[in-house]
């Protein structure tokens, strides 16, 4: 059996705003100007109900350049007055699994792996020529150089948060499966089948992932990846009622690194 699908006009929490943060990965330089612009707003969008949101929806690592200060700035706790949620992206997942596993995730080093090393001060292996004693090297040189409190805020990143009638999720869903049912795969990594999916859905799917030129919206998604790392443009959405806006900042792209 599957759950309702959404109304034709989402609603997002009643009597509050909130914010949904695209994939940063690792351009602290546009997380830092998106919290000043952020900051601007916290007073004028309190409402009786509550502080508003400010969900993030994951990929802070990997790609650009500073990963390890995008951690520090989502630690920071600015800008003060919001209610902060921190989604889980595939690049924490895979972040996460080589530093457990480097053998079998090594190729997270040529999918951004190699930038987010670098930022924390350890020097990438060559997958050309590295042995499995270099890649186990690797993981516990990383395991080292991640602060404590950086391996606690990425152990405690969340799978999805719903509000209203909307679902927060890094990539996608599966319409077949209820919100909980979800599994990481389909979170984490959906593509393809979820954007070409006609399918019905118990809610409004927020997501990034899948980079677009401009925010995307129709009746079932909002997609505000805007590919920071490579673009220089960091978007979020503003969600109050049924009205949905975008902030952006921009700055220069920083493309990877070969």
């Amino acid at each position: 059996m599957f759950e309702r699908p959404p109304p034709r006009a989402a609603k997002f929490a009643e009597g509050r705003v909130g914010y949904a943060v695209g994939d940063i990965h690792g351009r602290a330089d546009l997380l830092a100007l998106l919290l000043d612009r952020l900051e601007a707003c916290a007073e004028v969008d309190q409402r009786p109900a509550g502080a508003p949101f400010l969900i993030f929806l994951g990929d802070y690592v990997d790609r650009g350049p500073e990963s390890h200060t995008v951690i520090e700035l989502l630690l920071s706790g600015r800008p003060a007055g919001y209610e902060r949620r921190y989604l889980r992206g595939n690049h924490e997942q895979i972040m996460q699994a080589f530093m457990d596993d480097p053998v079998a995730t090594r190729a997270w080093v040529l999918q951004g792996g190699a930038e987010t090393m670098l930022a924390y001060g350890v020097t990438p292996p060559s997958p050309m020529t590295a042995t499995e004693e270099d890649w186990h090297a690797a993981a516990a040189s990383l395991r080292a150089a991640v602060p404590e409190t950086h391996i606690d805020f990425l152990n405690g990143l969340e799978r999805y948060v719903a509000l209203g009638d909307y679902a927060f999720v890094h990539a996608g869903v599966d319409p077949a499966r209820t919100l909980e049912q979800q599994a990481d795969e389909d979170l984490y990594w959906a593509r393809e089948r979820f954007i070409a999916s006609r399918r019905p859905f118990s809610h409004r799917v927020v997501h990034g992932h899948t980079p677009v030129d401009k925010p995307y919206v129709d009746e079932r998604r909002i997609a505000v990846d805007t590919g920071a790392y490579a673009s220089g443009t960091l978007t979020a959405a503003r969600f109050e009622d049924e009205d949905v806006s975008f902030v952006s900042v921009s700055s220069r792209p920083v493309f990877r690194t070969p």
